[in-house]
């Protein structure tokens, strides 16, 4: 997660890796925020998406540009170096649990700067 520029909206990178059959990711929640949405970037354009499938033995990307999250209403405004919980649930593995770290808002996952 980029360090947020707002007190009141984040967004939210990760990859899913599966390792088991398709499974659909239904909904993300998490302590940060009661407002948590998946979103496609479809034409240049932010479009909210209610799941999204993993592909059996593949990934599911959530990447700048691409798919992300949206974290609105934030309880409060995380600083870099904090560390996020977040829920993933999912249509057949049930809930999996991940720590988003917190990185500068300028952060480039593809040089990890």
């Amino acid at each position: 997660m980029p360090a947020p520029s707002m007190d009141t909206m984040a967004a939210g990178f990760f990859t899913v890796t599966n390792s088991g059959g398709a499974d659909t990711l239904t909904s993300v929640t998490s302590d940060l925020s009661d407002d948590v949405t998946m979103h496609a970037t479809v034409d240049g354009a932010m479009q909210e998406k209610k799941s999204f499938t993993v592909p059996a033995e593949g990934t599911l990307a959530f990447a700048s540009g691409g798919n992300h999250l949206m974290f609105g209403k934030l309880t409060h405004k995380p600083g870099q170096g904090e560390k996020v919980s977040v829920e993933l649930h999912f249509a057949k593995s049930g809930t999996v649990r991940i720590s988003m770290p917190v990185k500068p808002a300028t952060y480039d996952p593809k040089t990890g700067r």
